[in-house]
């Protein structure tokens, strides 16, 4: 390279020959590239200004040219006369596709040059309007078009969880009219359509309208009209934890600082749950899932039925949980009260200042205003027959005892997650000093700091790593006693669907374990917890007791309350450890075996025990793995075979 080009080089990177940064010549903007500019700008303003440009174009092209045409044709007329006759008639022509001008060749040429400009707009016009059309196509395809509901659940973010609850919410809108459920979630919308048209087979009279943005992004928010919703539903989309549940939460307030839009959703840690409630007074209803599901997974190893039960009890298919307030009730006891409704269960009241009572004591009298609340299949079945001439107390009654102690068990959990401590502390309560609880689980899939201590209250726990294989399995349960299995789901390091898959594996190893002879394995009793609500009746075929939906009992409880949040105490109480829970219990508990007893003999005698009554299963039926079972609600007249084996469903403390 010589030293010019050398120097070249350098002056075109901007260094002057002395090494130093020359200043680089701003250059002045021509008039074209201004106009240019402006143009530019004002056709990104939207249609109405490229309207208004083509407008523009067609009246100058047609001054000009009416200008040729009047001196042309001024002859008869005043060029200013013709001119302006000439000019609206060009402008129709080339605006409006009037009629053009014929007859001489200037006429004709004319006339092609009116043509031209006219079928140019026309092209600018069509292509404008095509372009349009396909952005606003395409704009409803990925979902980007703001929602225009009143009224309208909306769904925020996007899970495993959403497609229960829109089964839940279509069911509860059957005779509504108009009802709609608005989505709104980072997932696209296709892939949203795809899994609801997969997995709702009827979405009954209820309207989905699916919307894609970012929900803790309160600018996307805005797009979902959250001020005229009647429930907001959020759903922690499967890894983003209560941390986005929070962002979500603040996005809503910063969006309807002001508004009192029940905000339901599903929390892991309830520190976070309590600080979020105290932050929004009492605005969201934070669910703890994990809890829920933790206790009603122990309780089912414990009573058979009772998943079924929590789960009938919770959808919205047959019977509901209703407030109603009964004027002469004013005086009378709990415990007459409960047996004086023919066609609806009577679980609790609900004072004048809003608190919440499930099972008050049997002797507490109703006062002026409260409100009953009762299982009913619809709030106009919830009559009051204020009648004592058919008697429910003739039968004998035994009281309320707890169980005499029992001998050590021996338990056997196969599978872990951090859920497991809290199925624990559910379960030990229930289990005699002494016992053993067997942990089997793949090392792979838990955290091995979430394994608890060896002994707690006085029961020992053991733990042994497997892989899934039988020969590893036999070899936990060889030689134990085994009064039950629990298998819990994984939930780390695997999908939902491989969790279940290993679980539905598992029980399939377990029963035939339980079916071979000589491995010292007797068979017993076998609850699971599967994730996946549409894997539940592949589950149901494993012949297992007791199946723990995960997702169904979240997914409904968020259902319900976003039809009805005065339901929040009632389920906080229902699953609260300390609080009146729901429990299966045998008949016999509560009066001597008969042939027949009708339901109100059953509800009476539970109420002197300090319970309320809400139904029955039939261990016949319950054995068939079927939730048909499980009986809510039924008739006071109802005749049900006391066998010593049927289960009374009721609410109380737990024994």
């Amino acid at each position: 390279m010589t030293q010019d080009n050398f120097e070249q080089t350098e002056r075109n990177y901007g260094y002057g020959a002395s090494g130093e940064v020359s200043t680089i010549k701003e250059e002045k903007t021509s008039l074209k590239g201004l106009l240019r500019y402006k143009f530019d700008n004002s056709i990104n303003k939207g249609q109405g200004a490229f309207i208004a440009w083509l407008t523009i174009f067609g009246l100058i092209f047609s001054f000009f040219i009416s200008i040729v045409r009047a001196l042309l044709e001024s002859s008869e007329k005043t060029f200013q006369a013709a001119f302006f006759e000439i000019m609206w008639g060009t402008s129709n022509s080339v605006l409006f596709d009037g009629k053009i001008p014929t007859g001489t060749f200037v006429n004709k040429a004319i006339a092609i040059l009116i043509w031209i400009a006219s079928v140019t707009i026309a092209a600018f016009i069509i292509a404008f309007v095509t372009s349009k059309l396909r952005d606003r196509v395409e704009n409803l395809r990925r979902g980007k078009t703001p929602i225009i509901e009143t009224g309208h659940t909306l769904i925020l973010g996007w899970s495993k969880r959403a497609i229960p609850v829109i089964q839940q919410i279509c069911v509860a809108n059957e005779n509504k009219r108009n009802s709609v459920i608005a989505i709104f979630a980072s997932v696209s919308r296709s892939e949203i359509e795809d899994q609801i048209n997969t997995n709702v087979s009827n979405l009954g009279k209820t309207k989905v309208i699916i919307r894609n943005g970012d929900p803790t992004n309160p600018q996307d928010l805005i797009r979902t009209n959250i001020k005229k919703a009647s429930s907001i539903i959020i759903l922690d989309e499967d890894t983003k934890g209560d941390s986005a549940i929070v962002s979500t939460v603040l996005s809503i307030k910063s969006v309807d600082p002001e508004s009192t839009t029940p905000v339901i959703a599903e929390m892991d840690n309830s520190t976070h749950a309590d600080a979020l409630n105290e932050a929004t007074n009492g605005r969201v209803l934070a669910i703890q899932s994990n809890e829920i599901i933790s206790r009603v997974t122990a309780q089912a190893s414990r009573q058979p039925g009772l998943a079924s039960v929590v789960l009938d009890l919770l959808d919205f298919e047959g019977d509901e949980i209703y407030f109603q307030e009964i004027g002469d009730l004013t005086g009378v006891s709990y415990q007459k009260a409960v047996t004086q409704f023919e066609s609806a269960s009577i679980i609790g009241v609900r004072t004048q200042d809003g608190q919440t009572i499930i099972n008050p004591p049997s002797t507490r009298l109703f006062a002026k205003g409260e409100q009953i609340i009762a299982i009913a299949s619809d709030d106009d079945q919830i009559r009051y027959s204020g009648s004592t001439s058919n008697s429910y107390s003739l039968l004998p009654r035994k009281s309320l005892k707890a169980s005499a102690s029992k001998k050590a068990e021996s338990l056997l959990i196969i599978g872990w997650s951090h859920m497991g401590n809290s199925v624990l502390k559910e379960l030990i309560p229930f289990l005699p000093k002494g016992s053993t609880i067997h942990i089997v689980a793949d090392p792979s899939y838990f955290d091995k700091n979430t394994l608890p201590k060896p002994l707690l209250s006085g029961v020992r726990i053991k733990f042994s790593a497997h892989s899934g294989d039988i020969e590893t399995l036999a070899t936990a349960a060889k030689g134990k006693k085994l009064n039950e299995v629990i298998i819990l789901a994984y939930r780390s390091n695997i999908s939902i669907e491989d969790a279940d898959t290993q679980t539905m594996l598992t029980m399939l190893l377990i029963n035939k374990l339980f079916k071979e002879d000589g491995n010292g394995v007797s068979p017993t009793r076998l609850v699971a917890e599967i994730r996946d609500s549409r894997k539940s009746e592949l589950a149901r075929v494993a012949a297992v007791d007791d199946l723990v939906v995960s997702d169904n009992l979240s997914a409904l409880m968020m259902a319900q309350l976003s039809q009805n949040p005065e339901l929040a105490p009632v389920f906080e109480e229902l699953f609260d450890v300390d609080g009146s829970s729901i429990n299966v219990r045998n008949i016999t508990d509560y009066v001597d075996a008969k042939s027949k007893i009708r339901f109100g003999d059953l509800v009476a005698a539970a109420a002197f025990r300090g319970e309320s009554a809400i139904g029955f299963y039939q261990a016949a039926n319950l054995d068939k793995k079927s939730s048909a079972s499980v009986i809510l609600n039924p008739k006071k007249e109802t005749l049900i075979d006391a066998a010593q084996s049927d289960g009374l469903i009721v609410i109380g403390p737990l024994i």
